[in-house]
């Protein structure tokens, strides 16, 4: 009788906690018109709505301002839509990394895709090939991103192993070395290619177009799908080694293909972001606490809870000082560092190893 009461209360809960999708589905749908409507010039969300669904296809409303049109479809709208794309591909990272190496603390930054992203950046600046189209700067960033992954990647494998202490030592000293490169590209380029880097580097949305979009939406789709679909083999990677092989997967090849992933979602994201810190960590352990730790739950309940972050951190980047705005990064980072202290305080308290 008590363990029939305890399998209807589990089931119950677990619907509860499957209930949490279509809310945050429902949740992005709202902050993204918000989002859209809110600027210099405000656009009332209900117009801003319109807007939305006539340049969609689904019907054509005829009372709309052609000036207001261009400012929500041409401008706002492409910006929100690479903050979602953004959002969801770290934090979807995040909490991938933060499963394979069962450790609250872990992020995407632990690869030095953002210091190669940040090399790869300064050199399209310091080239001058930055200034002549707005695809060589993310084109760049995304192939200093891939190969500081890959080196991090090389130097780490024992094996068929790759120890966990090794790659974070790796990208450690990765990170450092290619920041140091960074510096003395700097220190070579004029004042304005120099704050061209910073604005990048800080992390901002601003000027984001729909050339933006088109350049990473299908990869980083395509690359959270995957993520997605190694749900249950992360799941399996929890229990250890052993019972991986005993049910038939190869936990050593299974994390290659999870790390070539990550890396592959996370240079795409930071290639038309610039360093967004924290929002790969702190959203997949909140949303862990909310949904428990199924990967088959925690992956998608992330994407669409980093899309959320990103887009709600960007409206407060754009308000807070209006007309003028701040980085996205910049505010990500006031509210993660704070999260980021009181969960190496927590693990501290607990004597959980970090």
């Amino acid at each position: 009788m008590y363990k029939a009461k305890e399998k209807k209360d589990s089931n119950k809960n677990g619907y509860k906690k499957y209930k949490v999708i279509p809310v945050m589905i429902i949740l992005l749908i709202a902050i993204i018109i918000i989002a859209t409507a809110v600027g210099a010039v405000y656009v009332p969300l209900l117009d801003t709505a319109k807007i939305i669904i006539k340049n969609l296809g689904i019907y054509n409303f005829t009372s709309i301002s052609e000036s207001q049109n261009s400012i929500i479809f041409l401008v706002r709208l492409p910006r929100v839509i690479v903050a979602v794309l953004v959002g969801a591909a770290l934090a979807v990272s995040g909490a991938v990394m933060q499963g394979m190496f069962r450790n609250p603390m872990a992020d995407p930054g632990i690869l030095g895709v953002s210091s190669g992203a940040g090399l790869g950046a300064v050199t399209a600046i310091g080239l001058g090939l930055a200034s002549r189209s707005i695809y060589f700067m993310p084109l760049f960033a995304t192939i200093g991103a891939l190969l500081a992954a890959w080196i991090v990647f090389i130097l780490a494998s024992s094996g068929k192993k790759i120890p966990v202490l090794t790659l974070i030592l790796s990208g450690i000293a990765v990170s450092t070395f290619l920041g140091a490169i960074t510096s003395l590209i700097l220190s070579k380029i004029s004042e304005y290619q120099v704050k061209e880097y910073l604005f990048w580097s800080v992390g901002g949305l601003s000027s984001r177009r729909w050339e933006h979009v088109n350049m990473v939406a299908i990869p980083i789709i395509i690359c959270i799908i995957l993520l997605i679909s190694f749900a249950r083999d992360l799941n399996v990677l929890l229990l250890g080694e052993e019972e991986a092989q005993s049910v038939g997967l190869n936990p050593s090849k299974t994390r290659k293909q999870l790390l070539f992933l990550v890396s592959v979602t996370t240079a795409m994201a930071v290639s038309v972001s610039g360093s967004i810190s924290f929002a790969g960590l702190i959203v997949p352990h909140i949303m862990r606490l909310i949904v428990g730790p199924d990967n088959r739950l925690l992956l998608p309940a992330s994407a669409l809870a980093g899309a959320i972050f990103l887009v709600g951190c960007d409206i407060i980047a754009r308000v807070v000082i209006m007309p003028a705005e701040i980085g996205v990064g910049i505010v990500t980072s006031l509210l993660g560092a704070p999260y980021f202290l009181y969960l190496l305080n927590k693990s501290r308290k607990e004597g959980v190893a970090i």
